[in-house]
């Protein structure tokens, strides 16, 4: 089978094709076309939702053409066509939903909304054979949580942030810094340079019962620290970068030892830690995760970078499974801003999917 995913929740306009394979181990990216915002944003130093929208409305058609002609397919030999429903910015959801529900319409096939964060919580499928249930780990601008992925459409939120999500906090962290945006990647090579115990940040929740995130206070710690060093230097900066980093990589391990426990409590063992979203993309927190799964026995699945930030692969491969299990939803379909897993898993439950 193959379906044509649509990605347009935040500042990436995205499109792919993406083909299952005989024997159901994993998929096959025919094409993934990502067209980014970021220099129509970088002035404001953050997304601004106006831009955003009209952005995707003047490159999906183009977008849609180009990801069919570099997967060699017709629309008409699709099997179903995928968009992202939700969650994200209300106006680029309703560009890319209406784009796939009138695709869908006009070729007659099955129309599929995707939730973003089970896409993301699926791309581990799609570069790897990996069997249900597994745990996993969703990190973004938006989202910071462990879920218990027991299979399509079935997922138990185990932990999430109470307050900033890690990738918010990576891009207020640069901004105080005078960093460019986006600022993880920004962060991430500056900390490669700097010393990562000078500053003691807080590590929020650490050795806490349950699987919450909280990251505003480290934020704030951060901030005053700057504050109080006036001027920073550009080594002042490094240190900066490298100390907030740590910690950051801290509180996750730690949040995702405490997420494996629940798991076992309450699913029994996970077949693997999947870690997806912008932020996964980050080098030292893939480090620390792969050194925390070898030392506790667990496999770690880790798709390529490519993948783990929006893209139009994941979408497509999500709509394919949901496809696959018959879960197909009809063109009154509306967009959903805030869409969180668990009402994925209750829609699926009471057939309103």
């Amino acid at each position: 089978m193959r379906v044509l995913g649509i990605e347009t929740t935040c500042d990436e306009t995205a499109v792919a094709v993406v083909a299952d394979r005989l024997g159901g181990d994993g998929g096959d990216i025919l094409s993934n076309e990502v067209l980014s915002q970021i220099a129509q944003h970088a002035a404001y130093g953050g997304v601004v939702p106006e831009i955003a929208a009209r952005a995707h409305i003047d490159v999906l058609d183009r977008l849609i053409s180009r990801a069919l002609g570099h997967a060699k397919i017709e629309a008409k030999d699709l099997d179903a066509v995928a968009a992202a429903a939700g969650p994200g910015l209300v106006g680029g959801v309703l560009v890319g939903l209406t784009a796939g529900k009138a695709l869908a319409l006009a070729l007659g096939k099955p129309f599929v909304a995707v939730n973003h964060l089970e896409a993301h919580a699926l791309t581990a499928r799609l570069t790897e054979a990996l069997n249900f249930p597994f745990l996993a780990l969703l990190v973004s601008g938006g989202h910071t949580q462990l879920v218990a992925v027991k299979g399509v459409g079935d997922y138990r939120r185990l932990g999430s942030t109470v307050d900033d999500a890690a990738g918010e906090a990576f891009d207020k962290v640069a901004k105080m810094l005078g960093l460019a945006y986006p600022g993880g990647p920004q962060i991430e090579k500056l900390a490669l340079q700097g010393e990562p115990h000078r500053f003691d940040f807080p590590r929020p929740m650490l050795g806490r019962e349950g699987a919450d995130f909280s990251l505003s206070g480290l934020k704030t710690a951060v901030r005053l620290e700057i504050l109080k060093l006036g001027t920073p230097s550009e080594k002042d900066v490094k240190d900066l970068a490298a100390s907030f980093q740590a910690a950051i990589v801290d509180v996750i391990v730690d949040r995702v030892r405490a997420g494996v426990r629940l798991f076992i409590e309450r699913h029994g063992a996970p077949q693997g830690l999947v870690i997806g979203g912008g932020v996964a993309a980050n080098g030292a927190i893939r480090r620390a995760l792969t050194q925390f799964c070898v030392e506790s026995g667990l496999r770690f699945v880790s798709p390529p970078a490519n993948l783990c930030s929006d893209n139009g692969a994941i979408i497509a491969w999500a709509g394919l499974e949901r496809l696959k299990c018959g879960l197909t939803n009809d063109l009154a379909f509306a967009p959903r801003p805030r869409w969180p897993l668990d009402a994925v898993a209750s829609d699926a439950h009471h057939g309103k999917a």
